[in-house]
């Protein structure tokens, strides 16, 4: 789931940082500010989160020469919210416990917040490079039906600039329909800086996406993967993806935990399935 020397104070006087607009820097600041908490705070990815740091803001992205519209904007502070929110749960340590531990190494981490409720944290390492995992986490996302059973179907409905789209998802049905189909509308942004990925995403509305006959619409978020090369191996990725969902519906938490731990797991094997069989083509 970078050389160059980074400081938030030199990077404000970058040229294309001075060319964005109040709000774009304002959130870089406020991102570059969770990204220091996280690398303070972190047992674990505080090496690649100073890379990042030192490289570049994850919001340093220049704007594309178009306008956006008030609405397109709102998108993409959702989208920035979302990141924002995710890398500050992250980085706080404190209180997660141990939900599964599978002999290959994953393991799902949970701790319950005030603000959202129980989050869930995978960590795992898979056996392929970055550039194949963000592939088919971003560029192929709408694929990610075909092989991963929990989800039914993925769709994009709008794209904003190059990090920002509107997604549509169907999640599949439980064995034995214990968890009935659930469906999502979300705003999800991408930003890669060097050897580090961030992907991240909440729960919005969309009006030309209302809610669909024979599924419960569920909110998600704030939720997000980070990866990174495993240092010292550039050819396997690490990805930790934060996890939020509130399913809707009157489900027991026992289920409802187990099934959200047990999805993360699944998802980790099913993903090396798949880059195993489209990498080795």
């Amino acid at each position: 789931m970078l050389p160059a020397t980074f400081k938030l104070c030199a990077a404000i006087s970058y040229r294309h940082l001075r060319n964005m607009t109040g709000l774009r820097r304002q959130a870089a600041v406020a991102i570059s500010q969770e990204l220091s908490k996280l690398a303070c705070h972190s047992t674990g990815p505080s090496t690649w989160i100073n890379q990042v740091r030192r490289r570049s803001s994850l919001l340093s992205s220049r704007l594309e020469e178009k306008p956006f519209s008030e609405a397109e904007m709102s998108y993409i502070r959702q989208g920035e919210e979302a990141l924002q929110k995710s890398l500050s749960i992250l980085g706080d340590q404190d209180g997660w416990k141990t939900e599964t531990v599978v002999d290959n190494g994953d393991k799902v981490l949970s701790k319950v917040l005030p603000d959202v409720g129980k989050v869930f944290r995978l960590e795992v390492v898979v056996d392929q490079p970055l550039d194949a995992v963000y592939s088919e986490l971003v560029d192929n996302m709408e694929q990610m039906g075909d092989w991963n059973p929990n989800v039914k179907e993925v769709k994009i409905l709008q794209k904003i600039g190059k990090d920002t789209v509107i997604t549509h998802e169907k999640a599949a049905a439980t064995p034995g329909n214990i968890v009935g189909p659930r469906d999502f509308v979300s705003v999800r942004c991408a930003k890669r800086r060097g050897s580090t990925c961030v992907l991240a995403g909440m729960s919005t509305t969309y009006g030309a996406m209302p809610e669909q006959e024979g599924f419960i619409r569920a909110e998600n978020g704030p939720t997000c993967m980070i990866l990174h090369p495993l240092p010292g191996s550039p050819s396997q990725t690490k990805l930790v993806w934060l996890l939020s969902i509130d399913l809707k519906g009157w489900l027991p938490k026992t289920i409802i935990n187990q099934v959200l731990s047990q999805t993360q797991v699944d998802f980790a094997n099913h993903l090396r399935e798949r880059l195993a069989r489209t990498v080795n083509c």
